[in-house]
């Protein structure tokens, strides 16, 4: 994910100085859900008012991007991460309304969360999973010292000078560092046209994953097969199946069935969320409104189900300002109201000109590789009894989580719904 940040420009400036794959970048980043056992339950305050306000933050931008046609798939950690460190800098009504729409407490705790959470995603074994921040800041420029120390300490961030006045030799330079991150998954996340001579700050936060199944699917299996995107209109899609032992509820509130897919590091798994009827994924998006995420794997039990699975890859760009706006934040786009003071050393008003984010998600036979990057540029001015065999026939529209989980805390990484698989 991407936010730009540029001054405002007065009249003396003259524009002066085979594997699931997820990936999200964001000018502004964006999930999967964490937890620990292992943590002392003072040490997880902090830590559990992040991953509380993220999922908050999956579900009130999930309703606002779902009310768009298509597949939706994006990374509320992401996201939540880069404004979250955009927070630091935030002073007055700003302030106030980066804490509202991050569902945390205050700018302390979004900090001391987010090194906790840093620190976890980045240590995750037996699958590849990593979330970076990175502040690229014009050369003329200085940080002040306290952003400066909380943007490397809490939230592990690069930074590093360019020189945005040369648009495509900056834009490249972010663009590279997203692309290692991402292992070459989002591309293109700045153009050189978001970039001008009031850019003074943009920046990123990326966050990939890819893993292996730990049951995985057999090629052999799969098989074309019907999907239908209504009662009636179907298309044609590659069904994977297999029929083993996973966590699994039929969910009478949401009039759904969930399931879990673990991963080769079973703390990591996707949440597949299937309506019970073929037109019902409006219906369930409605239920999950009022849901709590951390709540949706409870009181499951482990039968053997049968599952069909369809392949798919769903590749989003979204401008985030709208969706922001609704939640609260358009103050950070305003050139006369925006208060980000507390961020680099001038006199200047600084305000966020652009908040995009790129995401990507493959699912296969094999497993998963998703990936997302956020990026803001500023400017100046994710029994014992026998059990009956269950079926989870995935052959119509549903929803996705990618979650990371220790002990009882979650947290989502990934988020989206699939209406029309693709690969």
């Amino acid at each position: 994910m991407q936010f730009s940040f540029r001054k405002k420009c007065k009249w003396s400036c003259f524009n002066s100085p085979d594997e699931t794959l997820l990936v999200s970048v964001v000018f502004l980043l964006v999930g999967v859900v964490v937890s620990s056992n292992l943590i002392m339950a003072e040490e997880q305050k902090e830590l559990k008012a992040v991953l509380h306000g993220n999922g908050e933050l999956t579900k009130n931008l999930y309703n606002i991007l779902a009310k768009k046609p298509g597949n939706v798939f994006f990374s509320p950690i992401s996201i939540h991460a880069i404004l979250s460190l955009v927070y630091q800098g935030s002073r007055g009504h700003t302030q106030e309304a980066f804490t509202k729409a991050l569902n945390v407490p205050d700018v302390r705790v979004a900090a001391k969360g987010y090194k906790d959470v840093m620190s976890r995603l980045n240590s995750v074994k037996d699958v590849t999973l990593l979330i970076a921040n990175k502040v690229f800041l014009q050369e003329s420029y200085k940080l002040q010292q306290d952003f400066s120390t909380v943007a490397v300490q809490q939230f592990s961030s690069e930074v590093e000078l360019l020189n945005f006045k040369q648009p495509k030799v900056a834009a490249s330079s972010i663009n590279t560092w997203v692309e290692n991150k991402t292992n070459n998954k989002i591309r293109d996340l700045i153009n050189p046209e978001d970039l001008d001579d009031n850019t003074v700050l943009v920046l990123v936060n990326a966050i990939y994953f890819k893993g292996k199944w730990a049951l995985p699917f057999d090629v052999h299996n799969t098989r074309t097969e019907k999907f239908y995107l209504n009662d009636v209109d179907t298309v044609d899609v590659q069904m994977m199946h297999i029929k083993k032992k996973f966590f699994y509820k039929e969910d009478a509130n949401l009039n759904a069935k969930v399931l879990e897919l673990p991963y080769s590091n079973k703390n990591i798994s996707l949440i597949v969320i299937l309506p019970n009827e073929r037109n019902g994924i409006a219906d369930l998006e409605q239920k999950l409104a009022s849901t709590d995420i951390m709540k949706i794997t409870e009181n499951m039990h482990k039968p053997e189900v049968e599952v069909a699975l369809p392949k798919f890859k769903i590749e989003q760009t979204i401008d985030l300002q709208d969706s922001l706006t609704e939640l609260g934040l358009g103050v950070i786009f305003d050139q006369e109201n925006a208060e980000l003071t507390g961020i680099i050393e001038t006199k200047e008003q600084l305000y966020v000109s652009k908040a995009v984010q790129k995401a990507f998600i493959e699912v296969n036979e094999e497993g998963a590789e998703a990936a997302a990057a956020t990026g803001m540029i500023m400017a100046m001015r994710c029994a014992m009894l026998p059990m009956p065999v269950e079926e989870v026939i995935v052959d119509h529209p549903f929803g996705i989580y990618l979650i990371h989980r220790e002990g009882p805390l979650v947290q989502v990484l990934f988020s989206g719904r699939v209406i029309q698989p693709k690969v």
